[in-house]
């Protein structure tokens, strides 16, 4: 798999419990690895020692609004100091599944912070994305997807708190230049297509924006990235 020969691209899926974001990351990174692109992909809360607690809080007892943030904080300095910097570093795509617009989502509701104030704690030393995707959908809708993949709703997946923060993942179209809004209803392939394609098109301008290569170089390493075509057919 070819990284490329600048930093990595970084990509979080967003969006309410159910709308599908594992099924994103699987798929779009199915997608650009048939590019032959590096891509690594990761998930929050992580399996760490702080992620541990969040998701253990989640089955047995929210905890205090501020304790809560607090892990969620923790977990991903983690995250991000062993994960998310070093494969950016190496010039990978980094896909997650979820970060910290959930936790601005989330735990904005229940008094920890507001969701502008969570904004501001992690982007202190959360690197932001280069694509934001939030998945779109009805809270009823994902409380129904829950239960129908045989899972039960937990303590972060209620239909009134779903859709309070189904409208702060709504407010983050007009706040950040770099979302990518998407109806989760559609075919999840057909939505799939579209994100790896918004992706490539990424890729020629972040090598372009290099400044230690030359321009015959950044022409070879856009050559090389993305070979003759930098389209996923949408068939």
């Amino acid at each position: 798999m070819k990284p490329l020969p600048t930093p990595g691209i970084l990509v979080a899926f967003e969006g309410i419990d159910g709308a599908g974001k594992t099924t994103q990351v699987g798929l779009v990174s199915s997608h650009l690895m048939d590019e032959e692109l590096a891509v690594v992909t990761s998930k929050e809360p992580t399996n760490g020692v702080w992620g541990s607690k969040l998701r253990e809080s989640a089955q047995t007892g929210r905890l205090d609004p501020k304790q809560e943030l607090e892990l969620f904080l923790l977990d991903r300095r983690s995250h991000v100091d062993t994960l998310i910097n070093p494969a950016l570093k190496r010039g990978e795509i980094v896909l997650l599944d979820r970060y910290y617009f959930s936790t601005a989502a989330y735990q904005g509701i229940h008094g920890g912070a507001s969701p502008a104030e969570i904004l501001r704690l992690n982007e202190e030393f959360a690197p932001e994305p280069d694509l934001l995707v939030i998945l779109d959908l009805p809270a009823e809708l994902g409380i129904e997807r829950i239960g129908g993949r045989g899972d039960q709703a937990n303590l972060f997946e209620q239909v009134a708190d779903l859709s309070r923060c189904r409208e702060i993942f709504r407010g983050f179209k007009e706040a950040k230049p770099y979302v990518m809004f998407l109806d989760a209803t559609e075919d999840p392939n057909r939505l799939a297509r579209r994100i790896a394609n918004q992706i490539l098109r990424i890729i020629p301008q972040r090598i372009a924006d290099a400044p230690n290569l030359t321009i015959p170089e950044k022409l070879a390493a856009i050559q090389s990235a993305l070979g003759s075509s930098n389209v996923i057919q949408d068939v």
